[in-house]
């Protein structure tokens, strides 16, 4: 996956909304559908595409899907975005 697939799934707020919920703790899909009033296939979707975007991973535990935060994706995002802004003093102005 490429980084326009981490900015297409950043780009909604849902999306973003999940990734600060699973910034916390692991969470299943319930628990995570219980924090938004929209369908549960609503939910699913935006898992679908950050698991596409690998921003979160996903365990199986018996019944239940658990899903976590990969930061590392995010990391890169960040290094990314210092760059492209300079990411130095060199260009700020005293």
């Amino acid at each position: 996956m490429g980084m326009q697939d981490t900015l297409r799934a950043l780009a909604d707020p849902t999306r973003r909304e999940i990734l600060n919920l699973l910034k916390q703790s692991r969470l299943s899909a319930g628990d995570i559908a219980d924090h938004f009033s929209i369908s549960g296939a609503a939910i699913s979707r935006h898992l679908s595409v950050l698991k596409e975007a690998d921003l979160i991973r996903d365990q199986r535990e018996g019944k239940f899907i658990y899903y976590e935060l990969n930061a590392t994706v995010l990391e890169e995002i960040m290094l990314w975005i210092s760059e492209l802004k300079g990411g130095n003093d060199h260009d700020k102005t005293t």
